[in-house]
């Protein structure tokens, strides 16, 4: 049996494994659907497959309740509805999905983190090996494909291909809004923050130096082809009844069934008691430390010094502040980690790193313990219990968090030169 440094050295091998696996737990789950009460496909799924069956019939997939997605989603899971095997075309898209970006991941390991084979695809594996990124695409998750697009938008923007990037990003916002908070850091990232002169010496550029140069040609090629492909795909679609379902729901929903969210308990009675609650817009709120931190702070902080490190801390923001957050949103940012680790003091200091592995999992388990006992045999557990472990939960996000933030936060700024400055200069 080879060594796993013998594997992991032939991205062929891994890649291979990779893409078995999922082709088994697409098998697996046809059989468990068919065999037992406990169904493996997703619930989601089935809203997707049947808004691609209502557009087979020439009605509107939003006469479909709960499907709060991009049409582009029903049109690509169109196959479904011939039925048969082709039930399962979506989960073969999205486990495909997840291939491409595990592809992606380790170009960009190697070709921007200077890894060597063996250590990009160790990396690289984090993703393309976790049993819990690929059962979730197996299931019927559509967020490999959301993925894919965000880590080329990564690539893109690294490779300095700006009007891909552009519309790579108004692509994942329309696909799923949440890719909006990478337009804060990209655009930071792109802007010039120095001047090297000959040698090895730095040059900062003055103050009125850098109010000329913020709005840079790359920023606004950015800002022209992320705009121009997102309205292009909003407005040849289904016009208000899209704006509606797939954006405007947002500012309102009080999902609460296997929320992990802090906000969990509130959004349950809100839902109980809707009259009652009319006037606490606690759905509202949510969003004002969520986007702080996410869309402002963060970026502002971290974007100049790593960018795929800063775009982790977004999402896990994000993530961690939201008011509906379910198991497949941790993909957001799981994507991103082998881009952060190897630097981390997570794998610094080992035992760091095995506290906040422990602490996290061990945060879901108690919130699962309890929604299993409310959400399957009807125990209600609202308080204490689950008020409780969506609380801890939460915080240990939170501490994670800031261990992200300091191992960011302490790296130098990358030096990205003026092109008008330099040119000044050589004049």
């Amino acid at each position: 049996m080879p060594s796993l440094s013998a594997f992991f050295s032939r991205p062929r091998l891994v890649f291979a494994t990779a893409i078995f696996f999922r082709l088994a737990l697409l098998i697996y789950g046809r059989w468990q659907d068919a065999n037992s009460a406990v169904k493996y496909t997703d619930v989601d799924y089935l809203v997707f497959t049947d808004a691609a069956r209502f557009l087979s019939r020439g009605r509107s997939l939003y006469d479909r309740a709960t499907y709060r997605y991009t049409p582009l989603l029903a049109w690509l899971l169109y196959p479904t509805t011939w039925g048969g095997w082709y039930f399962e075309f979506g989960k073969t898209l999205f486990a495909a999905g997840d291939i491409v970006t595990g592809w992606l991941v380790y170009i960009i390991l190697r070709k921007h983190k200077g890894m060597g084979t063996e250590r990009a695809m160790r990396f690289a594996g984090i993703w393309l090996l976790n049993p819990m990124v690929a059962n979730i695409s197996t299931r019927g998750s559509s967020e490999g494909l959301v993925a894919a697009v965000v880590v080329a938008l990564l690539w893109a923007v690294l490779e300095r291909r700006i009007e891909v990037a552009g519309c790579l990003l108004g692509l994942g916002v329309h696909f799923k809004i949440y890719p909006f908070i990478y337009a804060a850091s990209v655009f930071w990232w792109l802007g010039g923050n120095a001047v090297r002169a000959k040698g090895e010496n730095v040059v900062r550029p003055r103050w009125y130096e850098v109010v000329t140069t913020f709005v840079s040609p790359a920023r606004v090629r950015l800002v022209l082809s992320s705009g121009i492909t997102f309205m292009l795909l909003n407005g040849v679609i289904y016009g208000l009844p899209f704006l509606e379902h797939t954006y405007l729901y947002h500012f309102t929903r009080i999902d609460h069934r296997h929320n992990f969210s802090v906000y969990n308990t509130v959004l349950h009675l809100n839902s109980a008691y809707y009259q009652e609650a009319a006037g606490l817009k606690i759905e509202s709120l949510a969003f004002i430390p969520q986007l702080f931190l996410s869309l402002f702070a963060i970026p502002a902080l971290l974007a100049k010094k790593d960018l795929a490190s800063a775009m982790l801390a977004q999402t896990f923001a994000f993530v961690t502040f939201n008011k509906v957050c379910t198991s497949q949103y941790f993909l957001w940012y799981m994507v991103f980690l082998p881009f952060y680790l190897p630097d981390s003091s997570l794998l610094r200091r080992p035992r760091l790193g095995i506290t906040a592995l422990v602490l996290w999992v061990l945060g879901q388990a108690a919130w699962l313990q309890q929604g299993y006992q409310l959400e399957f045999l009807g125990m209600s557990t609202f308080v204490p219990g689950l008020w409780i472990a969506s609380i801890g939960f939460f915080l240990v996000n939170c501490w994670i968090l800031g261990v992200i933030v300091a191992d960011v936060g302490d790296k130098e700024d990358v030096v990205i030169p003026v092109v008008a400055l330099e040119s000044k200069k050589g004049r």
